[in-house]
C-alpha cells in the first residue's frame, strides 16, 4: 500500500487510480503532483463529491423539466445545468474550499459562473451531439441520459481545473 516512488501510505483504491493515471503520458505528471500534494488530491475528491451531488440535481431537474413539463432538451439541459452550478458553488465554497469564505461572495460567484458558462457550452455541445448522433438512435428517447453522463464527465475536468486556477486561486 505504498507509493514506490514516494514511499507514501495510500489507500488501495488511490493506489489503483494512481497506477491508471501514471500509465498514460498525458496524466502521469498530474497524477504524481496530486499524490505529492495530498491536500490538493483531497480537494479534487471533495470537488468530485460535490460534483456528484450536482449530478443528482442535474439529472433530476433535466428529467423533470423535459418529461414533466415537455421542454426541449436544450432548454431542459440549460436549466438543469444552471441549478446544478448553484448547488456546486454553495457546497464548494462551504466544504471544498472553506478558506474562500474570506473572499467577497459576489466576486467569487461571478468567477464561478463565468467558468461554468464555458462549461455549459462544452456540456451542451457534447450532450446534444452525442444524444443526436449516438445515443438517441441507439437507445431511443431516454438515450439523452447517457449523453448527459458523458457531458458531465468531460466538463468535470474543465470546471475543476479553471476554478482551481482562477476562482479559488491562492487557496492552500
Amino acid at each position: 500500500m505504498t507509493n514506490t516512488s514516494e514511499n507514501v501510505e495510500l489507500h488501495p483504491l488511490v493506489n489503483r487510480l494512481a497506477a491508471i493515471g501514471r500509465s498514460h503520458p498525458r496524466t502521469a505528471d498530474l497524477t504524481d503532483q496530486m499524490i505529492k500534494n495530498r491536500k490538493e488530491m483531497w480537494r479534487f475528491i471533495k470537488f468530485a463529491i460535490v460534483g456528484a451531488s450536482g449530478t443528482v440535481v442535474d439529472f433530476s431537474v433535466l428529467n423533470l423539466v423535459h418529461l414533466a413539463f415537455g421542454a426541449g432538451l436544450f432548454l431542459s439541459n440549460t436549466i438543469s445545468f444552471s441549478v446544478a452550478v448553484m448547488n456546486n458553488f454553495i457546497w464548494n465554497r462551504l466544504w471544498t474550499f472553506p478558506e474562500s469564505q474570506q473572499r467577497p461572495f459576489g466576486k467569487q460567484l461571478l468567477q464561478f459562473v463565468a467558468v461554468n458558462v464555458v462549461g455549459l457550452v462544452i456540456n451542451q455541445s457534447v450532450f446534444l451531439s452525442l444524444n443526436h448522433y449516438v445515443f438517441e438512435p441507439w437507445l431511443g428517447e431516454l438515450g439523452y441520459n447517457v449523453a448527459k453522463a458523458c457531458a458531465i464527465i468531460v466538463v468535470l475536468f474543465w470546471n475543476f481545473g479553471i476554478n482551481r486556477i482562477w476562482t479559488y486561486k491562492g487557496i492552500h
